[in-house]
């Protein structure tokens, strides 16, 4: 989709801290952090929602999860057996949920301790 910014950051038409990559997805650095680390993972292939990708290809919402894992792990939050420290992952869906951009996007967050509602 052309007008939108993650696709087209995907394309390399916008740039962006890329912290990791996959032949299926990319990660890269939130430009609005809300904790030390922040990190969105998006698939490359354009999918509105986590709920329209885990319908139209759930092997590709699998490999977004594997991607944050491996992010959270790179970063520093987790260990090779995801646990110490601790990272939580987030996805919004809907406008009323905060999501700003409609293409699927995975949010890494931790580097602090990350409080419980978060909103």
């Amino acid at each position: 989709m052309t007008d939108c910014l993650f696709c087209r950051m995907v394309a390399g038409e916008v740039p962006a801290t890329v912290v990791h990559e996959t032949d299926r997805t990319l990660a890269f650095r939130d430009i609005n952090p809300q904790a030390p680390t922040h990190v969105l993972v998006v698939p490359k292939q354009h999918h509105p929602t986590v709920a329209a990708l885990a319908e139209a290809d759930p092997d590709l919402l699998a490999a977004v999860v594997r991607a944050a894992a491996a992010v959270a792990v790179q970063e520093g939050l987790a260990t090779e057996d995801g646990v110490e420290p601790g990272y939580r992952v987030v996805t919004n869906t809907g406008p009323q949920a905060g999501q700003s951009v409609p293409h699927v996007h995975l949010h890494v967050l931790g580097g602090r301790d990350l409080t419980w509602p978060p909103g």
